[in-house]
């Protein structure tokens, strides 16, 4: 599988790589998100739920673990971080095999129990504002995705 780059200038244009993105989920689909701490994991959701025709405010799930919303696709949004144990059952599966679209922050700390097939999405900090973002299929529909969005 062959992984894609981009780089974006500032959180406007974050979110509108997001959206952009949104526009081709389908139900089930998992994206992980990982990388440096306040290089935009949270922005990158909010565009990602503004394609989604989410209305409500979006904000990191930190102390809930998950935050649900209603769009066109439901937005399973869950900041594992505080996740005590990697093992513990909280019924992510359901999430994940459910009829929305599910975002994973720290995705790695719950990596046992991730689906095999996903987007994993790697945002770093690249100056004050600038953002690098790796993206990494992995899965056939993934893959498809990201040719779609790259092209």
């Amino acid at each position: 599988m062959k992984d894609y780059e981009l780089n974006t200038k500032n959180d406007r244009e974050t979110a509108q790589f997001a959206e952009k993105l949104a526009e081709l989920l389908e139900p089930g689909d998992v994206i992980a998100l990982e990388g440096d701490l306040g290089a935009g994991k949270t922005t990158f959701t909010k565009g990602l739920a503004k394609g989604l025709d989410v209305k409500k405010t979006v904000n990191s799930p930190t102390f809930t673990i998950i935050k649900e919303y209603k769009g066109r696709l439901p937005l399973y949004h869950m900041d594992v971080y505080r996740v005590a144990d990697s093992y513990e059952d909280l019924g992510f599966d359901e999430y994940f095999e459910g009829d929305g679209v599910t975002v994973v922050e720290w995705a790695h700390l719950i990596e046992e129990q991730l689906p095999e097939e996903l987007l994993t999405i790697y945002l770093y900090h690249k100056g004050e504002d600038q953002r690098k973002i790796a993206v990494k299929p992995k899965g056939q529909r993934y893959e498809q995705l990201c040719k779609e969005i790259f092209r």
